[in-house]
């Protein structure tokens, strides 16, 4: 069995407790590396708006459902 380093998914921790009902799905994309966190699957967005720091924030309704992270490899 291979061993994991698990100490970078750890800090993942506070962000998942206080994501919307504490549920967070991410899919990176490496060929447009673009980072995708939803909070609801499924979920259905009826709105979204661009950040400053090219980040879409993705609503259904009023409450946020995910992010869109651009440009994800430099952060």
């Amino acid at each position: 069995m291979a061993l994991v380093d698990v100490r970078n998914y750890l800090k993942l921790l506070p962000a998942v407790r206080q994501a919307p009902e504490r549920n967070v799905w991410l899919y990176y994309d490496s060929e447009v590396d673009v980072l995708y966190v939803n909070f609801k699957k499924p979920s259905q967005a009826t709105d979204s708006e661009l950040t400053e720091d090219d980040v879409v924030v993705r609503y259904e309704g009023e409450e946020v459902v995910g992010l869109t992270i651009l440009h994800a490899s430099l952060r």
